[in-house]
């Protein structure tokens, strides 16, 4: 490795025995860098210290197989699958296509397949630190990359070390953010110098300078320049010339190919056909590693020879080899390869394919079958790849169509957008079929209801609606869904009167019947609320069996803010609404203000940590910034105001304000909550104030009501009693009937606020008479507060104390540090000392260590924990270890002790 001591030093770092806790590290660079190399290095130095290794090599043409990359890594652990929980083995052995009956077996769970890897390798870890190698990451399946994704982000407290090899101008989705990269730039002068000195043949003079020139530190291209100089190849070949150093590369083995023998050259081509995982199988067309067919290519310095047989020495000899051939030559390999595995239909369908140029209907079938089985296993990348193949192969443009609006659907959970806009685009090439073409757009406008060009999905969605009542198609209420997600996001009052315009067209039916509470909650919860509050738990109970419904439902629960009926309901799918696809489902920060509404916080901030990796890693910049607004309001309601205003920026910088109207306000709101807490009600007002027009129109139709209070109290600290007042009486009106109980309370509040001390009471007495107000515990306490405040300064001290100290218990056990202290303030100017209460030990733990105590003190077991958070039982055992003394416990079964009476009734 001349030259690479930095980098070999910053590898075998990561590899120390008693490293604490996980390590991941890209290493990135350009092709022949020396990637592979330390590796290769990394392996070798672990299996020395006898500790495991895993390792897979990604391929281009394995890309669209899906788990292939996870087959191939973990190969040699399939003997452990057992020890693995039930419904975690199930899941892995159904997407890497081990389980009996697979064609009959329902798609595995995304979040279990992800759980069960990260809890095998976990298991593995037990004995010694594992690494794991993954090479040409950027040619790994993407499924397989999702669930390596999945594990980096949750192995912290495991002693793996994960190695990922990635080409630098490669992109590698969920390992784009937020990882350490070792980039292996080019050799300094002197490292390229000593490179050369250590060849067979030193090149001198001329060619030495031109060497050094063309190769730019390269250290591949410096060895294979040495090389082709040395065989003294024409002037010109491959030493100069206006192409990049790789195809130059290529260009020098494909060289070194032409010149070997005829049966050498055909067993090279098949092994460059040939991919990792038909290796075992494609061994058989091969000569053995030890005939002599493979001498010249050993010479050449084509391939090497090890205890694993045969392989080429670096991917762009494999390259080279595979592209000098004559498509000819590739074909006749690829149907050899087909011919072979015969029992790997997947792969063989792919040979198949590549040796076809023409249409071919029984190519095109096999194709076909490839994707169902990929889309089985929860391969939705490979399911569309495989589909738009055989629309390509199909010989009838209506089959060509029908396939192409099939990988359409599929792609749209890659969350690839201008994947899906092709494969709609070819859709419209190929057929007349209004159906069809409206499927393949819906598709389009279901992923773009994600990003942040809301105008423009909606347009789309609300054309294609249109297109569907005319033809009365099904569809239309599938459109309107997703313009309702826009409306949702956008608050653009014209959008609700299309929506409305074209539901009209929609009878009333018991069929869909959650579709369409969806889009009436949606679009217009304060008009849709009377109707549709006493049909919800019906509706819920019909869904039991529908993840889907189950979470729209839920959803709308939440829209009509029926709060604890949301928040029971996404319990009872928990889990499953994560698990829809790698593409956060319109509206998923749902369940986060759900639970933030409940009192719930720490549930609260995971569910917007989880959405918004996980957004971000998809480049949805809306979905990230709906998660980040709630993670904002999270936070400033906990006193950690810098934080706060850190993510709300974040969230406003992520959207265009007049195009994402919801987050705009519910960022706006965090930032008010955060100077609340900082004492700061200048800002607070105009923060609160900036969710209604100048007119006192509200900015967003739900988001904004639910300021009225925060805006009343920062108004009457402020002295604008008057505007706050008018706004607040306006924004009663407008809603009338349809208000629903939360907004009315806050109303409530709010009107006690701003009036005049002779008529405050009986606002305040309204405010906290409706027994639904316990919904949302921090509101309550919020008006306790203010109710105790005003009765103090009304001298009534006996009738505000108790209202102070149940302000406080619920402050408190909701970790809201700045109100605990103004309740404190409160308590003591009414003859209470206060000062001896602390927050609840347990609202000082992370939000994850939060939930694994409740867990652990409900009785599971660490990996009953970790398959309900989506841990590693090792991960959850180290959490608990650092909380005992946190709790000022030392045992398990004092858990249940500290937890009882600090968190919510469930």
């Amino acid at each position: 490795m001349v030259g690479r001591e930095t980098e070999t030093a910053e590898i075998v770092q990561r590899l120390a025995a008693d490293r604490p806790h996980s390590e991941v590290l890209l290493i990135e660079g350009d092709p022949g860098a020396g990637k592979s190399v330390l590796l290769d290095l990394a392996m070798k130095r672990t299996r020395r210290a006898s500790h495991r290794v895993l390792r897979a090599v990604g391929s281009e043409s394995e890309a669209h197989l899906a788990y292939a990359g996870l087959h191939q890594l973990l190969r040699p652990a399939l003997g452990d699958l057992d020890g693995l929980p039930a419904r975690q083995r199930s899941s892995l052995r159904i997407a890497l296509g081990l389980a009996e009956h697979a064609e009959h077996a329902e798609p595995p769970d995304a979040m279990l397949v992800g759980l069960a890897v990260l809890t095998l390798v976990s298991d593995l870890a037990e004995p010694a630190p594992l690494l794991v190698v993954v090479d040409d990451a950027q040619w790994i399946d993407r499924a397989s990359l999702d669930v390596l994704s999945f594990v980096a982000r949750r192995m912290d407290s495991e002693p793996v070390t994960l190695l990922m090899g990635v080409r630098a101008a490669d992109v590698l989705p969920g390992f784009d953010k937020g990882y350490e990269r070792l980039e292996i730039g080019p050799l300094s002068g002197d490292a390229a110098n000593r490179l050369l000195d250590e060849q067979p043949t030193r090149p001198t003079g001329r060619t030495r300078v031109r060497i050094l020139r063309e190769a730019a530190g390269n250290p591949l291209a410096l060895v294979e320049l040495a090389r082709a100089a040395a065989s003294r190849q024409p002037e010109g070949g491959g030493v100069e010339g206006p192409l990049p150093v790789t195809d130059r590369l290529e260009g020098i083995f494909a060289r070194h190919v032409r010149h070997l023998p005829e049966a050498t050259r055909s067993a090279l081509l098949l092994l460059a056909a040939t991919d990792a995982a038909d290796a075992p199988v494609a061994a058989r067309g091969l000569p053995e590693a030890d005939d002599t067919t493979w001498v010249p290519a050993e010479r050449a310095g084509l391939v090497r020879q090890d205890s694993a047989g045969i392989s080429f020495r670096h991917p762009l000899v494999r390259s080279a080899v595979y592209h000098a051939a004559s498509f000819e030559e590739r074909r006749r390999a690829h149907l050899a390869l087909a011919q072979l595995l015969g029992e790997e239909p997947d792969r063989r369908a792919w040979h198949l394919a590549a040796a076809t140029v023409r249409p071919d209907e029984q190519v095109s079938a096999a194709l076909l079958e490839t994707a169902g089985r990929a889309r089985r296993r929860g391969g939705h990348a490979a399911a569309a790849a495989a589909l738009e193949r055989a629309a390509q192969l199909s010989p009838r443009r209506a089959d060509q169509a029908r396939l192409l609006a099939d990988a359409a659907d599929m792609a749209v959970f890659t969350g690839q957008l201008g994947w899906v806009e092709h494969l709609a685009g070819e859709v419209r090439k190929r057929s007349d079929d209004p159906a069809l073409i409206t499927r393949a757009a819906l598709a389009t406008g279901q992923l773009m209801t994600m990003g942040p060009h809301h105008t423009a999905a909606f347009t789309l969605l609300a054309r294609i609606a249109d297109e569907a009542a005319d033809a009365r198609s099904p569809r239309l209420l599938d459109a309107l869904a997703g313009a309702a997600v826009v409306r949702y996001y956008s608050g653009e009052e014209s959008q609700r009167q299309r929506i409305e315009a074209l539901l009209s067209h929609m009878p009333d039916s018991a069929a869909g019947g959650a579709l369409r509470a969806w889009v009436l909650a949606v679009s217009d919860p304060t008009g849709a609320g009377v109707s549709l509050a006493p049909a919800l738990p019906q509706l819920i109970t019909e869904a039991k069996d529908d993840a889907g419904s189950l979470t729209a439902l839920a959803i709308v629960a939440w829209l009509l803010d029926q709060t604890s009926l949301a928040a029971g309901t996404f319990d009872e799918a928990f889990g499953r609404w994560q698990a829809l696809g790698p593409v956060p489902a319109g509206l998923g920060c749902a369940v986060g203000w759900a639970y933030l509404e409940q009192g719930r916080w720490a549930e609260a901030r995971s569910v917007a940590a989880e959405i918004a990796v996980v957004a971000s890693q998809a480049g949805l910049d809306h979905a990230e910034a709906c998660a980040r607004a709630l993670e904002a309001t999270a936070v400033a309601l906990l006193g950690e105001s810098a934080d706060a205003r850190g993510k709300a920026e974040q969230a406003l910088a992520l959207v265009d304000p007049l195009e994402s109207r919801s987050v705009a306000v519910c960022a706006r709101r965090a930032l008010g909550l955060a100077a609340v807490a900082d004492g700061d009600y200048d800002t607070a007002y105009a923060q609160f104030r900036s969710a209604f027009t100048e007119d006192g129109d509200p900015v967003h139709y739900h988001v904004s009501y639910t300021v009225l209070a925060e805006l009343s109290a920062a108004a009457v600290r402020r002295g604008q009693r008057e505007h706050a007042a008018e706004l607040l009486g306006r924004s009663v009106r407008r809603l009338g009937t349809g208000m629903s109980a939360r907004v009315s309370l806050l109303a409530e509040r709010g009107r006690a606020l701003l009036a005049e001390p002779e008529h405050a009471e009986r606002h305040f007495q309204a405010a906290l008479a409706d027994e639904a107000g316990e919904q949302w515990p921090f509101e309550r306490a919020q008006t306790r507060l203010d109710y105790g405040e005003w009765l103090r300064r009304q001298r009534r001290i006996a009738e505000a104390r108790p209202l102070l100290i149940g302000a406080l218990d619920t402050f408190q056990r909701l970790g809201a540090r700045p109100w605990i202290e103004r309740t404190k303030a409160e308590l003591r100017a009414a003859g209470i000392e206060a000062n001896s209460v602390a927050p609840s030990a347990i609202t000082e733990l992370s939000p994850q260590q939060q939930q694994i105590t409740r867990l652990a003190a409900r009785g599971l077991t660490n990996r009953e924990i970790g398959e309900k958070l989506f841990l590693s039982p090792r991960t959850v055992g180290s959490h608990l270890y650092r909380v005992f003394p946190k709790l000022g416990i030392t045992a398990r079964s004092q858990l249940r002790d500290v937890v009882d009476g600090t968190l919510p009734a469930r």
